[in-house]
């Protein structure tokens, strides 16, 4: 089971990145349709993030009472529902709507996987099979915005939600006839599902909480960069759909040779110091991009490049960041996966999206708000983990 499992858990992992970057080029377009701002337009990638997050705390002990192959079949089938209700809206609400629905669904699917991992793998071999799927999940902002741009200069941007729909029946059949039951016997369920005594061994952990925090970093960095890519690139610099395809493809090509590459990082350098390595990486990244809008061009292509480049060394971070925060997040939790997934996911994605929300209501420019948000959430982190008095929070000590 362990060597097939993982051909399968690839495609369900696309879900979530699938919809939140394939329409990212048509958002300048979707707000003219509807008539709304843009940051009321971002708001249905922070409302998509938020559900997925807020509803790890619904669906996770549900994974550990039920198991994780219903837990996915229903998800997979919401997402296609809800793909569908999007790609008809008439009024923005009912967008609105849709993209919470699909924040939900998705976050179904993200349990599965990550917990799947957990249930199969020992915490070392975790980390690595983290990264693989992180990988996976960063090849689709390599493809899927060229992709949605594409057919939305076919079709119009609904198409784009009529291809999530198709790609959830195409992952709906692979589940179906694919996926095995990988709850492990031991997993601790029984009581009533919703009590705070199921989720206070998870966070009460001060090891587990700082490295969601640290998962929670990383995603309110992507989230921010992500949200506000369109918008400076398109908006406000004007470079058209394909252009910001090709540049936002170039860094999610270096997301993809950083995933793949991390998991040799993680067997060289072990977990905590792949977490540090990435944490300066972000900062890095953050007082490059400061460094470029202050001294760099204001104008024009290459304005352009000088707001995506110092992305790559976030995306790079990124990629080295969450696969062994995630591991060493979860691995004292064997006999409540599900449930300590879940409340990684909540704090990893509702964080992060309520963050990024806050960031979009000041007037700071999307250079400096990525980079604000960036800068002080790992400096943050990076001064913990500088204190002897808090190496319990971050040291690894778990049997691996």
């Amino acid at each position: 089971m362990r060597r097939s499992l993982l051909p399968i858990l690839l495609p369900l992992v696309i879900l979530s990145p699938l919809a939140i970057d394939i329409y990212l080029p048509s958002m300048p377009a979707m707000a003219a349709e509807f008539s709304v701002s843009a940051s009321e337009i971002q708001s249905t990638l922070v409302l998509f993030l938020f559900a997925m997050g807020t509803g790890q705390l619904l669906i996770g002990p549900l994974a550990d009472r039920y198991g994780r192959r219903p837990v996915a079949l229903g998800g997979i089938i919401f997402y296609i529902i809800s793909s569908v209700l999007a790609a008809i809206a008439a009024e923005f609400h009912w967008l609105q709507i849709a993209r919470v629905m699909q924040g939900l669904a998705a976050c179904s699917t993200s349990i599965v996987v990550f917990s799947a991992v957990r249930d199969c793998f020992s915490p070392k071999e975790g980390a690595r099979y983290y990264s693989y799927l992180n990988g996976m999940i960063c090849i689709i902002p390599a493809l899927a915005p060229t992709l949605g741009g594409m057919l939305a200069l076919q079709f119009g941007w609904r198409s784009n939600f009529i291809f999530m729909a198709l790609y959830g029946l195409l992952v709906l059949a692979l589940v179906v006839l694919r996926l095995p039951e990988t709850r492990p016997q031991n997993t601790s369920s029984d009581g009533p599902l919703y009590r705070w005594a199921r989720y206070k061994p998870v966070i009460s952990d001060p090891h587990f909480v700082f490295y969601a925090l640290a998962c929670m970093a990383g995603m309110a960095a992507i989230i921010s960069y992500v949200s506000y890519a369109p918008v400076w690139l398109i908006g406000h610099l004007g470079v058209s759909e394909l252009v910001f395809s090709g540049l936002f493809g170039l860094n999610a090509a270096v997301n993809i040779i950083a995933c793949f590459t991390a998991p040799l990082v993680i067997k060289k350098l072990g977990n905590r110091p792949t977490v540090i390595t990435a944490l300066v990486l972000m900062l890095a990244s953050a007082l490059s991009q400061v460094a470029v809008q202050v001294f760099g061009p204001q104008a024009g292509l290459l304005a352009a490049y000088s707001y995506m480049l110092p992305m790559m060394l976030l995306c790079i971070g990124f990629a080295l960041l969450l696969g062994p925060a995630t591991s060493m997040a979860l691995s004292a939790f064997g006999e409540r996966a599900g449930t300590a997934t879940a409340m990684l996911g909540f704090i990893q994605m509702s964080g992060a999206s309520l963050l990024a929300a806050l960031v979009q209501q000041t007037s700071l420019p999307a250079p400096y708000a990525v980079a604000l948000l960036m800068g002080c959430l790992t400096s943050l982190l990076l001064v913990v983990m500088a204190m002897p008095k808090l190496d319990h929070w971050h040291q690894e000590q778990h049997a691996y």
